[in-house]
């Protein structure tokens, strides 16, 4: 008798299975979408299925001038993390820059690739990292800004 219960179970699970399954290719009606992101529904990278995507919420009751700052600010931290990711590889590939980083005679070469350039034996100095982080910092306040008008 023990044996006899598997086979029914075996059919209602296949069974339960092929109706999730049929439920998942199922037409969904439209979902609705609120008044304050039908506003930007016509801007570029609005498409279907998803239309306008803003998961957090950010544009809320927003006007098109916080739209055009965020979208400026998610492309100037998207050519950021472009630049990081093809410095990674360009230094993974053995390729640095010539002469030294230091007036002590270090060459760029000498210090690690990656995490191990920030942490380890190898890892550039605090007070270098603190110039890098101070130069980046200048470039976000002074340089990478939103210029009214320029696109």
């Amino acid at each position: 008798q023990h044996f006899q219960i598997y086979p029914t179970m075996m059919k209602l699970t296949i069974l339960a299975t092929l109706a999730a399954s049929a439920a998942a290719f199922a037409p969904a009606a439209p979902a609705a979408t609120t008044t304050s992101l039908n506003a930007f529904e016509s801007e570029l990278g609005s498409q279907p299925p998803l239309g306008f995507f803003d998961p957090l919420g950010m544009l809320d009751d927003a006007d098109q001038a916080r739209f055009d700052r965020l979208r400026f600010v998610e492309i100037k931290h998207g050519r950021v993390a472009q630049l990081a990711f093809l410095g990674q590889i360009v230094t993974r590939a053995g390729i640095h820059l010539p002469g030294n980083i230091d007036y002590a005679g270090h060459s760029f070469d000498s210090f690690g690739n990656g995490w191990a350039a920030l942490e380890g034996p190898n890892a550039i100095p605090q007070e270098g990292f603190s110039q890098i982080l101070l130069f980046v910092g200048f470039l976000e306040a002074s340089v990478m800004i939103d210029v009214e008008g320029t696109g």
